[in-house]
């Protein structure tokens, strides 16, 4: 039974499509070794709610922009790529943004026009002129998931340790007894500011790199 799996899993791994989403996850991600998307890490990150909603809008911008640009890659003409990338990123923005005011409106009002702004976000164009353009619509596709949860990891991560630290809660629910806090203990105020948010990026960017140079 052990050999069944085993052997199926071993092909997998040896798939060029694994190898493009093990990458994007580990050794090329798109915020702690590409720094990029940065400024949406600096500003949705004080609440966990924030950062989860952020991380899945533009997860669905990337992985749809990506799958739409490759099935197209073959008819559109070189000079105007730059000009019909921006305009199946910008349909899907709209969506995700319509989508977020319709069903989820007190978070889209912190976002704030930071779900507008995935439109220059450097990942998802990044993504698609760097890959999409070259490669068939399913590894496309992988590639946009991949990179999306990459982007997602590092963006959730900060938000943990900044909802935590800087106000005792996370998703909105306190999770600092107030024992503690009687005890003496004071919310990190630097968490909830972005320099807070730069620390904690940086602490990954190294934790990411020194785990790297082991292997």
């Amino acid at each position: 039974m052990n050999g069944t799996i085993i052997r199926p899993w071993a092909a997998i791994r040896k798939t060029k499509a694994f190898k493009d989403v093990a990458r994007a996850l580990w050794e090329a991600n798109p915020v702690s070794k590409q720094i990029l998307g940065i400024c949406s890490a600096l500003a949705v990150t004080v609440q966990m709610s924030t950062a989860i909603v952020m991380s899945i809008a533009l997860t669905f911008v990337v992985a749809f922009s990506n799958l739409a640009i490759s099935s197209m890659r073959r008819v559109i003409p070189r000079n105007i790529r730059i000009i019909a990338e921006v305009a199946v990123i910008a349909t899907l923005v709209i969506v995700a943004d319509e989508v977020l005011k319709a069903f989820m409106y007190d978070i889209s009002k912190q976002l704030s026009v930071f779900v507008g702004l995935i439109i220059t976000n450097c990942i998802v164009l990044g993504r698609a002129e760097g890959y999409a353009l070259t490669n068939p619509p399913f590894r496309s596709f992988m590639d946009g998931i991949a990179n999306g949860i990459g982007y997602s990891s590092i963006l959730i991560g900060v938000a943990f340790f900044r909802e935590l630290l800087g106000s005792g809660k996370l998703l909105g629910f306190q999770v600092v007894p107030d024992a503690v806090y009687e005890l003496g203990y004071v919310d990190n105020g630097l968490m909830v500011l972005a320099p807070g948010a730069f620390i904690i990026i940086g602490l990954f960017v190294w934790l990411e790199n020194t785990l790297l140079d082991r292997e």
